[in-house]
């Protein structure tokens, strides 16, 4: 049963089998609690021994929702990890919820005995839970006034009612004017002063006799009962009233403490995002040096691949001028050559003139014996048509003494 300031019992400890937040949800539907909000966010709980240290209540982000009991008229926030209840909490208009940072809030639940925190992934989902809490905290402002209201007129008209026929039968008989009196004057008067001063209107009562005593007896009766109750209601209410100063208390002692924690860290963050900014400082200055020095490293590189080049080059240059030298020692045997050759070539010069001419000749010569193979197979075709005119004259004439032959 999901009742108002008590953990839902698991659904190990009542053997049934989990069902998570949907399921906790279904059995807090079916008991008259109707979810108003829903969103998603990693929970954390006070750590009891430090009051100063949040432990993670979700290994994950979970199902935060607002339950409204419309039988009791109240407001809870429950969440469910599983099958593990971790936020279980009555909303009270004494609470207050806290934006400790733009993804971050907090309130405290004096019932439970500790303080709940919620880490949103936006901030605007953290924007719209602060204003359902505030919402529902005054909506459970209200129902606490409207039912504060009607104990107290309950409670005065009960009173009124009973002062009023107690004076109607006071008239009739004397012996119940102590009862009114007592009523009248000090209705915060113990009940065993209320018992005694009854008590002795019955002995009164008693040496009078007949139906109208033990009627004012009955009256009587009524009238220590409802004194009883007035004063076990008041004894309740002054528990309860003690009990929220006691709750008011430490959550103010816990609000304290949490402020001073986030001070704390406030100066720790500052602090470390201080040093973090001279470390930045530092790493880029040394990064600075390093590349200068990279540049540096790779200017000294080229010039000693240039060095090695311009060493090369100076050798091959001195090769080549030793080759000059030993070249130029040997310039007048390659000019009598040179002469010697020239010579040869003039006298090559003259044979390939010579040679020239002959072709030349041969080329007509050529020519002619190609154009006398020209008429001699004009001829020969000639000659070869007539003869093929022959055969074929000497075929026919064959063929015709074939034919005288064969008549004969």
């Amino acid at each position: 049963m999901c009742e108002v300031g008590t953990r839902p019992p698991l659904a190990a400890e009542r053997g049934e089998p989990p069902g998570g937040a949907a399921a906790a949800a279904e059995r807090c539907r079916d008991m008259g609690e109707q979810p108003i909000f829903t969103t998603r966010a990693h929970v954390f709980q006070i750590d009891p021994s430090t009051k100063k240290n949040w432990v993670p209540a979700s290994k994950q982000a979970v199902t935060v929702s607002y339950f409204y009991d419309s039988t009791r008229n109240s407001y809870r926030i429950i969440s469910v990890d599983g099958a593990k209840v971790i936020i279980n909490s009555t909303i009270t208009p004494n609470m207050t919820f806290t934006k400790t940072s733009q993804k971050f809030g907090q309130w405290a639940d004096s019932r439970a005995n500790t303080v709940f925190g919620l880490g949103f992934p936006s901030e605007q989902q953290l924007t719209k839970f602060a204003e359902k809490f505030q919402e529902v905290k005054e909506a459970a402002k209200l129902a606490r006034d409207r039912s504060q209201e009607k104990i107290e007129t309950s409670s005065n008209h009960s009173q009124t009612s009973f002062a009023a026929k107690m004076k109607r039968e006071m008239q009739e008989t004397p012996s119940v004017r102590l009862c009114v009196v007592l009523q009248e004057s000090g209705r915060e008067t113990p009940s065993s002063t209320r018992a005694s001063s009854v008590n002795g209107t019955d002995d009164e009562k008693a040496s009078h006799g007949g139906p109208a005593e033990a009627h004012l007896k009955s009256e009587n009766d009524k009238l220590k009962i409802a004194l009883a109750q007035s004063s076990s209601n008041v004894k309740k209410w002054e528990t309860e009233l003690q009990s929220l100063r006691e709750s008011n208390a430490r959550l103010s002692t816990a609000l304290q403490e949490s402020a001073a924690s986030i001070e704390h860290w406030k100066k720790q963050f500052s602090a470390c995002k201080e040093e973090n900014d001279q470390l930045r400082g530092k790493i880029e200055e040394l990064e600075e040096q390093c590349n200068e020095i990279n540049k540096e490293k790779e200017r000294n590189a080229q010039l000693s691949r240039r060095l090695q080049e311009l060493e090369t080059e100076l050798q091959d240059k001195e090769l080549e001028l030793e080759e000059l030298r030993k070249q130029g020692e040997i310039i007048p045997e390659l000019m009598s050559e040179c002469e010697s050759v020239s010579e040869q070539l003039q006298a090559a010069e003259k044979k390939n003139k010579d040679l020239e001419e002959k072709v030349r000749t041969l080329r007509t010569e050529v020519e002619e014996s190609k154009h006398r193979q020209t008429n001699l197979k004009t001829e020969l075709k000639n000659f070869l048509d007539v003869l093929d005119g022959k055969i074929d004259e000497l075929h026919d004439f064959r063929q015709g003494l074939s034919k005288l032959g064969v008549d004969n």
